[in-house]
């Protein structure tokens, strides 16, 4: 029998259901995968999660099978570097009980570092390995986000406290080949670095009749629908194809592009929609519930994944095209790292030339005036995810890492 078989494993995170984002959502998938191994997981979230849910904080929440322990909340204090060690503070004392309450031999810290450093303290006391799961440097989303410049001071203090991190950690994984790549540059043993990807529930993503409301609401009988279903971050590029699609609204009347979701560009892409004149081909839909997700997917025609190159991009994998690929729909992506990893250019989706609204626009127009092509890059991406991109697929590394993680606290006990 395994190592681990039955064994307790403790997952510290950021935040989780009942909160949807993708963080959200692969953390649950996660658990729950780890649950069908023969492991016994739960989780704890950091502070932050009660501020996102701005609701009465209770111990544990029970969802879907699986135990959230939560943290204290903040209240008051100032930003910066001073509430970020309160976090930590209040989030490795929580840790500490929780590990005695639900007899965790393991801690499984995911990013940010916010939620790893605090792990350290207590599984040392407690003579419990820590391993360190990453889904995006904390460093290059704080660059997007505006918060500081890439290589400023503080940029290279938080990436220098990610490195050391990752040597600390036991084990670490990451959710694709780039960030592996980029640890193993900094010095970090390649034999410690496990990938554990995106991955999609194949049950859940299932062939199904189109959305009737958005259809009725937006009038979308008899058009060919491109879309588009995420965060609106700059870095995902919806300015560049609201541009692009300008062209192809002037060449075919009977083509729409939904932008579902939202976020810090909303307002700007909705005045950048009425300076080119497209109101009423471009609509924004808002946020929508999960659920409905799979019949938003069967609306569209083509799935459009425009984001720009920079060093958050290159290395970090999205689950979004995973998910189109599920659902059998052809989809057209930027042809930076992230996406290469997922997409086979001509197999299973187009990749165009990034930041080229006249390369993207000819890549939809390729799939619009094709209806067989897009037919057959859709089955062939269902095909791959189906065999490689399962949870149970991606996850199976877990024992194995957690294995290792032990081995090491026994020869560093011993």
């Amino acid at each position: 029998m395994s190592l681990v078989h039955n064994m307790n494993v403790l997952h510290l995170l950021d935040h989780s259901l009942p909160l949807h984002s993708g963080y959200s959502f692969r953390s649950r998938n996660l658990l729950e995968a780890q649950q069908r191994m023969g492991l016994c997981p739960v989780a704890l979230t950091s502070p932050r999660h009660n501020r996102e849910a701005n609701e009465a904080l209770r111990p544990f929440e029970d969802i879907e099978n699986i135990r959230y322990y939560r943290s204290p909340s903040i209240h008051g204090g100032i930003p910066g570097p001073a509430a970020d060690l309160n976090l930590m503070r209040i989030l490795s004392k929580r840790c500490r009980q929780v590990c005695r309450t639900a007899q965790a031999q393991l801690i499984h810290a995911h990013s940010p570092i916010l939620n790893c450093m605090p792990a350290f303290p207590v599984g040392k006391s407690l003579g419990i390995p820590v391993v360190y799961e990453i889904r995006a440097f904390w460093e290059d989303a704080g660059v997007d986000q505006g918060t500081y410049r890439e290589n400023s001071l503080k940029y290279r203090a938080v990436r220098a406290l990610e490195t050391w991190a990752c040597r600390r950690a036991s084990q670490v994984m990451v959710i694709c080949n780039g960030l592996k790549q980029d640890l193993e540059s900094r010095g970090i043993d390649s034999n410690k670095i496990t990938i554990i990807g995106n991955g999609i529930d194949i049950a859940g993503f299932q062939p199904c009749e189109p959305d009737a409301v958005l259809r009725k609401e937006y009038d979308l009988y008899n058009k060919k629908v491109i879309a588009f279903m995420g965060s609106f971050y700059h870095y995902e590029g919806l300015n560049l194809l609201v541009d692009a699609f300008k062209t192809i609204a002037m060449r075919r009347s009977d083509t729409v592009l939904l932008l579902i979701g939202g976020g810090a560009e909303d307002e700007k892409l909705k005045a950048q929609v009425r300076s080119l004149n497209l109101e009423g081909k471009v609509q924004f839909p808002g946020r929508i519930p999960h659920e409905r997700i799979p019949a938003i997917y069967a609306l569209s025609d083509i799935l459009a994944f425009p984001r720009y190159s920079m060093r958050l991009t290159e290395l970090v994998t999205p689950l979004k095209p995973l998910e189109a690929m599920a659902m059998a729909k052809p989809l057209v992506a930027s042809n930076i790292g992230g996406h290469r990893e997922l997409v086979r250019d001509g197999k299973t989706g187009l990749l165009f030339e990034p930041g080229s609204k006249e390369s993207l626009a000819k890549a939809l127009e390729l799939l619009l005036d094709n209806p067989e092509l897009g037919k057959t890059l859709g089955q062939q991406g269902r095909d791959w995810v189906s065999r490689e991109r399962t949870w149970d697929k991606v996850t199976a590394p877990y024992p194995q890492v957690y294995e290792k993680a032990l081995r090491t606290i026994k020869k560093v006990t011993s």
